[in-house]
């Protein structure tokens, strides 16, 4: 499609105005950064698979009834989004500690957690996205409380959905962050997901070998990315089962 006003663009992804008032065209890059943004790559056929997983994810919590910024896809790097007031905070639900939740409390990485933990991070690079509480959030008025026990409600409700897939195709679900973005009908304000859901955001393991099926294979220099997110596209269906290895993966439309 023709190009249009860029709004925004971040490390992953870049926005652009869409063809109807509050519609947003989200496009895929192939950029990779880890360490907030202190490691960079450039991986090609990247931007493709996150485009079609976060559409094959975002559709499935439609069709649950969880409400997403996703419209549809328009081709291979990019999508067609709602508009949304993106709240500033990332929300993290961990099943199993790894990554900074195993260095903050010295948990082996791998250790299933009592009950899913809801944690929350303020959105803002130049601070490295610091963790903080309900307090701050309240105090500063990022979100009501309301705001909050709703936010809570989707981000379980989005892991139920996301642990039982992966299940299902022998991944285990360790963690994801998602955002939460406020759309508005006339005087009635509702919360909806947005942003992305891929390898990306996730953490994801084989549940038989315990290899690392996501951006951690980038971080710690654990392989080829674009194999583990093929490998994910592939057990769900989203790629051919026969494909192998490409530069620029054909997806099945």
């Amino acid at each position: 499609m023709a190009r249009r006003k860029k709004i925004y663009e971040g490390k992953a992804k870049i926005l652009y105005e869409g063809p109807e008032p509050g519609t947003i065209v989200q496009y895929f890059k192939d950029d990779a950064t880890a360490f907030n943004a202190q490691k960079k790559d450039v991986i090609e056929g990247k931007g493709v698979l996150n485009n079609r997983l976060s559409e094959f994810f975002m559709s499935g919590l439609n069709q649950i009834g969880v409400p997403t910024h996703f419209l549809k896809r328009l081709n291979m790097r990019e999508q067609l989004v709602r508009s949304c007031e993106i709240i500033p905070l990332e929300v993290i639900v961990r099943n199993y500690a790894a990554g900074s939740f195993s260095k903050r409390l010295g948990i082996e990485e791998g250790t299933q957690l009592p009950r899913p933990i809801v944690e929350y991070c303020y959105k803002d690079d130049k601070l490295g996205d610091p963790l903080v509480t309900e307090e701050h959030i309240a105090a500063f008025g990022w979100a009501s409380q309301q705001d909050m026990d709703d936010i809570l409600s989707l981000a379980l409700r989005v892991n139920d959905f996301l642990s039982g897939v992966m299940l299902a195709v022998g991944i285990r679900l360790i963690d994801f962050k998602i955002e939460i973005g406020r759309v508005y009908d006339g005087d009635f304000m509702r919360l909806i997901v947005a942003d992305e859901i891929s390898p990306d955001s996730c953490r994801l393991w084989d549940i038989e070998s315990g290899r690392k099926l996501d951006k951690d294979v980038f971080r710690r220099d654990l392989g080829n990315l674009t194999d583990a997110y093929s490998e994910v596209a592939r057990r769900l269906g989203v790629m051919p089962k026969n494909a192998t290895h490409m530069a620029k993966p054909k997806l099945i439309n």
